[in-house]
């Protein structure tokens, strides 16, 4: 299946249904009066996130969505039926903005979510709405009210406890596949990576998910190779882990390019916990490996870890750090939505 992250689309919802002018006119019936039904409600545009969607594509090939109008209303005070709603299924993580691509209309992070988007029109009201003691018989109805319309982009942001950053060939797919059941292509040459993979690892009864985006290189907020388009993906993420080929000649050269790029593209990214990792240990000589690390860790002002995703060599200590940040960062999310809703949080210190 394609991958797409982006799309634009047309949404409106139902118009609501016109009333009805009618008059009962039955044999033997010498004052039938006004009859005339109210008109319809048009549908809802609504949206909602469900499972097993990890992609746009859907919506690259279909880019209108419209709900159904109201039927008028008839004779015999019957009211029109209401028009059906639309929903768009959408992956876990989809963002709709408005058409100026920057404004946030809805946020949809969480499995069953839904939003009403777009409300349909309200129906018209027939002539039997306007009888009174004083207009026995009115001819006075309502049209149906019109629906809304927008354009809309949505914008994929991929839900991941890790985000994976590195240049192209850091061996970041190799450590994906290597630490869950993804299986994301592998080559000798860069960019094999084209769109972001998302794996699963499981340890110690604990599950995480990873997301490994294309790889970087120096320019690419200004479009250089594939450019800063992915890095949305790792936004939502808790920690960054850091891939560095240690088989090249300045690691630390590599370190300061990704940085640099992820300062430019948003603060708050740079800002985000990381855990550096000189990778391929295996292909580097002990006085060498000793000496890039001592290098690594003094540009880094952190510990770097030395792990080889082709033997597994220090790849479990890794995996135990990242289980131990996203732990945190979860639990730190669960105090924030507490505290939002009004829930009293107790400290996690705290023994009766």
């Amino acid at each position: 299946m394609k991958f797409l992250d982006e799309a634009k689309i047309y949404l409106k919802s139902g118009n609501g249904g016109p009333g009805s002018v009618s008059f009962r006119r039955e044999k033997f019936i010498e004052f039938g009066g006004p009859d005339g039904g109210n008109g319809g409600r048009g549908g809802d545009l609504i949206l909602e996130a469900v499972e097993g969607l990890n992609t746009l594509i859907d919506y690259r090939y279909q880019q209108h969505f419209k709900a159904k109008n109201g039927m008028h209303g008839m004779g015999r005070n019957r009211t029109g039926s209401d028009g059906n709603d639309i929903i768009l299924k959408l992956p876990v993580g989809t963002q709709v903005l408005d058409e100026d691509r920057e404004t946030v209309i809805a946020d949809l992070t969480e499995v069953g979510q839904r939003i009403v988007l777009l409300k349909g029109g309200d129906g018209g009201m027939g002539n039997a709405h306007y009888k009174t003691s004083t207009n026995q018989a009115p001819r006075k109805f309502t049209p149906g009210y019109p629906g809304q319309e927008m354009w809309v982009w949505l914008r994929l942001k991929l839900i991941a406890d890790v985000g994976l950053l590195g240049l192209p060939n850091a061996g970041k797919s190799t450590f994906l596949a290597a630490v869950s059941a993804a299986r994301p292509k592998i080559a000798d040459y860069p960019f094999t990576t084209l769109w972001p993979q998302l794996g699963v690892v499981e340890r110690d009864g604990e599950a995480f998910v990873v997301a490994d985006i294309p790889g970087l290189i120096e320019g690419a907020h200004e479009g250089a190779g594939l450019g800063t388009r992915f890095l949305g993906h790792v936004e939502r993420t808790g920690v960054l882990l850091h891939l560095i080929d240690g088989t090249q000649e300045d690691p630390v050269k590599a370190y300061r390019t990704i940085r640099k790029e992820l300062k430019l593209y948003a603060q708050e990214l740079a800002e985000k916990r990381e855990i550096v990792a000189l990778n391929k240990i295996d292909a580097i000589p002990a006085d060498e490996l000793k000496e890039k690390l001592k290098k690594l860790k003094r540009a880094a002002k952190a510990d770097v870890m030395a792990i080889s995703a082709v033997t597994g060599e220090g790849v479990t200590e890794v995996l135990r750090a990242l289980r131990g940040i996203v732990k945190d960062y979860r639990a730190a999310e669960k105090r924030a939505e507490a505290v939002e809703s009004g829930i009293a949080v107790e400290a996690e210190d705290w023994r009766p």
